[in-house]
């Protein structure tokens, strides 16, 4: 019977390795992991050590895994998901309703939709804190980055649970100063001859253009941004025609609807997402509960 020799080596260099794998380079990798490149540098320099094999060649373009850097790759990520899920069981088996709950939410959601919700939940749930992450970009549940998301999408990762809370009414919008100087508009066809505000790389509202009929490119915007706090602060301003949720354009008595009989634009799903381990966990559960109630009121009673 023979006995195999185990390598020593220290399992917190593991989350370094698996960031740098993805990554590509020290630099990205650090951003990721919120730490310093030289730092990031020494952990890989120590694993290598430790296991006594080259785990990256270093090339002008950044770094290049090595083969038996890809071979152990499934074993190291199998590793992480094995603390993540020790993680979310231990959060999990708290019985406690007060504490902390981390919410990711676009920027929109989170600066014009949620404040009266969370003031009205602070009354309700007085013993938890709210950490909101106000982003566009999609969180990853699944390694912890939030633990409950509102979403415009629903996520297709498994082990999560998605809610749909409703449909997000969008429109036409301008401020009456803009609409007061401009021509009249009483048909879909004005549009063209209006200033718009519309998206740069973001192409949803040029293509809702194109399947009205219109051949319309992105030269009919005179103001492009894929920041939609920009359109709408630009909206107000009377620069010209935006296309906002209706939430948005609710909190300013001076912004309009243009057209609202004739311009049909699909609405937007609103989805919760919380995941499947951790909605055992009270104060998250109190967290989703709430948000789910309020959240459907607050979008149902805007059109």
């Amino acid at each position: 019977m023979t006995t195999q020799t185990r390598l020593p080596f220290d399992w917190s260099l593991v989350r370094s390795f698996l960031a740098v794998l993805q990554c590509g380079s020290l630099l990205a990798a650090a951003k990721t992991l919120h730490t310093s490149q030289p730092t990031l540098g020494r952990h890989m320099a120590e694993l290598e050590s430790q296991l006594g094999v080259v785990l990256f060649e270093r090339t002008g373009r950044g770094l290049v895994p090595t083969a038996i850097a890809l071979d152990l790759a499934d074993a190291a990520q199998g590793m992480a998901d094995g603390a993540d899920q020790m993680a979310r069981r231990l959060t999990g088996a708290q019985s406690q309703s007060t504490g902390t709950v981390r919410i990711t939410a676009s920027t929109p959601v989170a600066v014009y939709l949620l404040p009266v919700v969370l003031a009205e939940m602070r009354q309700a749930l007085p013993g938890i804190q709210i950490e909101l992450v106000a982003s566009n970009t999609v969180s990853n549940l699944l390694r912890r980055e939030a633990d409950i998301a509102v979403r415009m999408v629903r996520p297709k990762q498994g082990g999560l649970i998605a809610k749909k809370i409703g449909d997000v009414a969008v429109g036409a919008y301008a401020h009456r100063a803009y609409l007061a100087r401009s021509r009249p508009i009483t048909q879909t066809a004005d549009l063209a001859a209006h200033e718009l505000i519309g998206g740069d790389t973001d192409t949803t509202i040029l293509n809702g253009f194109k399947a009205m009929g219109f051949a319309a490119a992105k030269e009919i915007f005179v103001l492009r941004t894929d920041d939609y706090i920009v359109q709408w602060q630009a909206l107000r301003a009377g620069l010209g025609i935006g296309f906002v949720p209706g939430y948005m354009a609710g909190t300013d008595p001076e912004v309009v609807a243009v057209l609202p009989e004739l311009l049909r634009i699909p609405p937007l799903s609103m989805w919760l997402v919380v995941h499947r381990e951790i909605h055992t966990s009270p104060r998250i559960r109190a967290v989703y509960d709430f948000l789910s109630k309020t959240l459907t009121s607050a979008i149902s009673t805007v059109v």
